[in-house]
């Protein structure tokens, strides 16, 4: 923690910290301040001063807790924060209507000194969004969230990229936001298999009361990244004339599962838009490939090998 924070602006965290952790001992607040046990019971001190009831409990399983009808203060950023916020709104496309106004708003409610500098680096920088990110809906994402805090399985509607859409029921087993990118992570209750959705494409989400337990351990960007190309429309099987190790770094986790091969290397996965696959992803790696799996992608690559063929004519 900052050195130079004011003892108010540390009696604001040391409050945060009790909130947060009732029953903190006064040598874990101490360390959560970075101060003494002395100077961490000064500032509890000073809450009380405040008018902030701060019940404190003696004994092996005492501590300090907050004590009923505490109000927390208005949100206090420091400069950093503020300005980390702005960048971190700015990075991820913060030109959206509904983002920018609720900016002006915390804007609005800093500090002069800092909501000067704050509205000077949104007026004076710039950011090009990301081409791959896409937009969600903000009721969208809550109803998933929700659904993930509380393990509520929930019927969706789904439209895939190739503009197939269909109904499923699934375990959400959490949200992702991977390169601009918003995913859910679930398991299919009908296919029996852990699935990956664009939130983008969701359309409806409907609440299913039937409870589900994640799996134990659950990393879930591993988790994502493994399974992002299992599931679509369309298999793909690619072998590649070149040892695994220098296809790797080519190949995306949406792409496939890359195998060793003798003398070489498999990808094998599955999309729903065989034409992306075929004219970005594909020609990306510089190694010679044939597919041998994938009608519909080796109907895409023959479409594509077809007009470049043309274009040099």
């Amino acid at each position: 923690m900052p050195a130079d924070l004011s003892p108010t602006a540390r009696a604001l965290r040391a409050m945060e910290f009790l909130r947060n952790r009732p029953g903190a001992t006064a040598g874990e607040l101490a360390a959560s301040l970075g101060v003494t046990e002395r100077a961490a019971r000064r500032y509890v001190g000073i809450l009380r001063e405040a008018g902030i009831p701060v019940e404190s409990v003696r004994g092996p399983y005492g501590g300090y807790r907050l004590g009923r009808g505490a109000r927390l203060p208005p949100v206090v950023f420091t400069e950093p924060e503020a300005l980390g916020l702005v960048m971190a709104v700015l990075d991820a496309g913060g030109r959206d209507e509904l983002i920018g106004t609720a900016l002006d708003k915390v804007i609005q409610a800093l500090p002069e000194r800092i909501a000067r500098q704050a509205a000077a680096l949104r007026a004076h920088a710039a950011a090009a969004p990301d081409r791959r990110a896409a937009r969600v809906e903000p009721e969208t994402v809550s109803a998933l969230v929700a659904a993930v805090a509380g393990r509520r399985c929930v019927a969706l509607t789904y439209r895939s990229e190739a503009g197939r859409e269909w109904e499923a029921e699934v375990e959400p087993w959490a949200v992702v936001v991977r390169f601009g990118r918003w995913y859910l992570l679930c398991r299919s209750l009908r296919a029996q298999a852990v699935r990956t959705y664009r939130i983008d494409r969701i359309r409806d989400v409907r609440r299913v009361e039937r409870a589900f337990a994640p799996p134990d351990g659950l990393e879930p960007v591993a988790a994502l990244e493994e399974n992002l190309a299992l599931g679509w429309e369309y298999p793909t099987r690619v072998v590649f004339d070149a040892p695994i190790e220098r296809v790797a770094p080519w190949v995306s986790a949406p792409m496939g599962r890359l195998e060793a091969l003798d003398g070489g290397c498999v990808l094998v996965g599955s999309t729903s838009n065989p034409s992306m696959y075929a004219q970005e992803w594909l020609p990306a790696v510089p190694y010679p490939f044939r597919i041998e799996g994938g009608p519909e992608l080796r109907a895409a690559m023959a479409d594509l090998v077809e007009r470049l063929t043309a274009s040099i004519a």
